[in-house]
């Protein structure tokens, strides 16, 4: 009894950290929230296994104003049978009532958009997402951040060298 209660504790402590990290280069982020994914079986043991993707992903409104996230990619589960899930199906978000209300009326009065920024597992093993309340970032804004990002490095090298 004792070693299935440490088998438990090892899946548990399992760190998925699934990033989408072209968000803060295509988008200023203004607004951060934590929210549930609604999964079935295969796809949280998937997630667990660290197949998934949030790259091409957002987030969207349907007409009774739930919120779900679009083109997150979970690939099949390897060891599952027929009983398998579609890999890029909608997957709803679970929020407080007053977050989502809040989120509905930004995006819709001043034209913002709702982005998936991490996915992870919780201390209790539930999937959950970070997704961000965000305004797209112009052409011009996203040379500024190469070229600070460049500055940037160019000054550790030399920092670097006179240490």
């Amino acid at each position: 009894m004792c070693c299935e209660v440490c088998i438990f504790d090892v899946s548990m402590k399992n760190n998925i950290n699934i990033k989408n990290r072209k968000a803060k280069f295509d988008y200023e982020i203004l607004d951060t929230y934590t929210a549930g994914i609604k999964l079935v079986g295969t796809e949280i043991k998937a997630i667990r296994d660290g197949k998934a993707s949030i790259a091409e992903s957002f987030c969207e409104f349907n007409d009774a104003e739930e919120l779900f996230v679009i083109n997150m990619t979970i690939q099949e589960y390897s060891h599952a049978t027929h009983f398998n899930h579609n890999p890029k199906s909608e997957r709803k978000l679970l929020l407080n009532r007053s977050e989502l209300k809040k989120l509905h009326k930004e995006v819709r009065n001043s034209g913002l958009t709702i982005i998936p920024l991490k996915v992870f597992i919780n201390d209790r093993g539930f999937a959950k997402m970070n997704i961000g309340l965000a305004k797209g970032k112009k052409l011009y804004d996203k040379r500024d951040a190469i070229k600070d990002r460049e500055n940037k490095k160019r000054l550790d090298r030399i920092q670097k060298a006179y240490k």
